[in-house]
């Protein structure tokens, strides 16, 4: 069992397994990653070696077949559903290629969704939305709708929702590989800014070695194991 620590994330000998058909594909035989809060941490490796599957085990989404997840100094392998649903909501928050916005709602109702479905009151939930979103560049912005919005402010907004309630985790799955390089780079910014100011820890997959070679850490998924690569 880990010792309490500091650590925002971490993953201590992870295994992941399939079964196809009469065999059984090996993801991860032992994973171990520790992200410490108000660090970034680029995931690069090619497709179908399993970033997604870590992505899903940290984000609680999938439950490991061996070892254990710790968010913060909680432990997750045997949480039951509802126990685990609500550590996710609390501190993890989700960005991906895509933003998933609801579409018929404006950006300061999207990034409110989180905040009202955690319980806080609408009043509060407006007030942090609209700081949120002004903080990040989008405040003229707050009432248009996801179409009304470029593909950079809707990444920004989508940023803006998932750190709404105060995430100790950001789990990020090629969050600029939907952009042109100018609007990346602004994303990515907008990204780090986050982190600086809240702390949070942020573990992004991604294929941008520019953006990556920016972040505190570069890992792999080598042989279902994590690898740094500094």
């Amino acid at each position: 069992m880990m010792e309490q620590s500091t650590h925002a994330l971490a993953l201590e000998k992870v295994e992941r397994r399939y079964r196809q058909g009469e065999s059984t594909l090996e993801i991860l035989r032992g994973a171990d990653l520790v992200l410490l809060p108000g660090q970034t941490v680029a995931l690069i490796a090619p497709s179908g070696v399993g970033k997604s599957t870590l992505l899903h085990l940290a984000g609680l989404l999938e439950k490991p077949d061996g070892g254990e997840v710790f968010i913060g100094d909680a432990a997750t392998a045997r949480m039951d559903d509802a126990e685990r649903t609500k550590l996710r909501r609390l501190e993890i928050g989700f960005i991906y290629q895509f933003h998933h916005l609801l579409p018929e709602f404006t950006a300061l109702e999207n990034v409110m969704m989180p905040q009202l479905i955690r319980g806080l009151a609408r009043p509060q939930a407006t007030a942090r939305a609209s700081e949120l979103l002004a903080w990040l560049g989008l405040g003229a912005r707050e009432k248009h709708r996801p179409a009304e919005l470029s593909g950079g402010e809707q990444q920004r907004v989508a940023i803006a929702r998932a750190v709404a309630n105060a995430p100790r985790v950001l789990l990020a799955d090629e969050p600029t590989g939907n952009l042109d390089p100018k609007t990346a780079e602004h994303v990515f910014d907008a990204l780090g800014q986050i982190v600086s100011a809240t702390g949070l820890a942020a573990l992004v997959a991604t294929h941008n070695m520019d953006l990556a070679a920016r972040m505190d850490r570069r890992v792999t998924l080598r042989d279902g194991f994590v690898v740094e690569l500094d």
